[in-house]
């Protein structure tokens, strides 16, 4: 069978194992035209590197062509509010707008910021699994994997506990509109999440401007009102955008993980013996079983990749989970090894567009894992979990697990 014919996004059965049709890609070429998506796919790890450091590439095309100069569809009208949303967030903006909104954020997640939440994250990460432990288990996706990082980016930005209910649900239908030809449905589900979600967040922006308090929204909100640097829609998609980025990538992150773990008991008993190990598994479990499976980049400028001319206006679809899993990169990639020492993953991406909270993230991970580790030694599967069918966003319906 054609390593093409075995990459299907909506398949379900590609959808639990993508890993064995990424290998039948890179051994078919550096580049190959998906139809269905209409996208170029690359496999390799160093061109997936590359590719996103390219500057003849990017997240965005509007702050050079118009649609009809790109040779692209507007979108529909009824879509707008969630374009509006998303457009304005700076994982999908360009040079200088991105550089400005980047410039103001990256000031909430320095190193020392970063590590002054530690003992809160560690405090809450503890509080989490000690409430899983006394109910005798659980779902480690509703109980642990989900409320924390919700519950720390909500903090950061000065969302009220009583508020933050809706917050993983919207990120939810925004995030289905990352996948591969979204449905109608998604999109309506998508568009009115986008309108609540918009909607609070001006509220709660007024709020602010009348009492500000010590978070990132009065942060923004003094930027913004001192140098005219951040427009209020700049301002609510960056909130959006900082909600959905932090915390959907942790909690797959954990709950691939940790089903990664039961599947490899071997792997799991050394990390119960030295949980000095936890920050390389952190690590390998983010390589072994990707959380964002691809990102996409459009070619503002004609490129060439390996003999193949891909024209401006064509779609680059970037396969992070097969870049992870590349032979040329990694040792015995399809191996599980939480001792791996050269682990050069690009899960949190690269280039300009680099994950801000990859610290954070990575902090969250450690923390909940320790947790696990310490006050729930005998924690062990109690059913078989479904996954999504999400491709690229890849994660679990649930992970129901036991202790004691």
């Amino acid at each position: 069978m054609a390593a093409l014919d075995r990459f299907d996004p909506w398949d379900p059965a590609f959808v639990a194992d993508p890993y064995p049709a990424y290998a039948g890609l890179r051994e078919r070429g550096r580049v190959l035209y998906y139809e269905p998506s209409d996208q170029w796919l690359v496999p390799h790890h160093a061109d997936v590197s590359a590719l996103l450091r390219d500057r003849r590439l990017g997240r965005t095309y509007r702050h050079r062509f118009t649609h009809e100069e790109f040779g692209r569809t507007a979108p529909p009208p009824e879509q707008e509010p969630f374009h509006t949303l998303n457009d304005h967030g700076m994982l999908d903006l360009e040079p200088p707008d991105h550089t400005r909104i980047r410039r103001l954020v990256t000031k909430a997640f320095t190193p020392r910021t970063v590590e002054r939440l530690k003992p809160y994250v560690e405090g809450l990460a503890g509080d989490l699994v000690a409430a899983l432990v006394d109910a005798g288990g659980g779902d480690l996706l509703r109980d642990v994997a989900e409320p924390l990082p919700v519950a720390v980016i909500a903090e950061m930005l000065g969302i009220p506990e009583s508020d933050r209910a809706p917050l993983r649900p919207w990120s939810a239908d925004i995030c289905g509109m990352y996948e591969l030809n979204p449905s109608e449905e998604t999109a309506e589900r998508a568009v009115r999440a986008s309108v609540e979600f918009s909607e609070y967040l001006r509220t709660l922006i007024a709020a602010r401007r009348t009492d500000p308090g010590d978070d990132l929204i009065s942060g923004l909100i003094a930027a913004h009102d001192e140098d005219d640097r951040l427009t209020e829609q700049e301002m609510i998609s960056t909130c959006v955008l900082l909600l959905n980025a932090g915390h959907e990538a942790t909690v797959n992150s954990t709950v691939n993980g940790w089903w990664a773990l039961f599947r490899h008991p071997d792997q799991l008993a050394a990390l119960r013996a030295d949980h000095s190990l936890v920050p390389g598994a952190v690590e390998e479990l983010m390589r072994y079983d990707t959380p964002l499976q691809l990102f996409e980049r459009w070619v503002l400028d004609e490129i060439e990749i390996d003999g193949t001319v891909i024209p401006r206006g064509a779609e680059l679809a970037l396969l992070f989970g097969s870049a992870n899993h590349d032979p040329a990169v990694f040792t015995d990639p399809g191996r599980l090894d939480l001792t791996r020492r050269d682990n050069p993953h690009i899960s949190f991406s690269a280039g300009i567009h680099y994950c801000v909270g990859a610290p954070l993230a990575r902090i969250e991970l450690a923390a909940s894992m320790r947790a696990l580790l310490e006050r729930a030694p005998s924690l062990r599967l109690a059913k078989e979990p479904e996954r999504t069918p999400n491709f690229v966003i890849r994660g679990l319906a649930g992970l129901a697990v036991e202790v004691g």
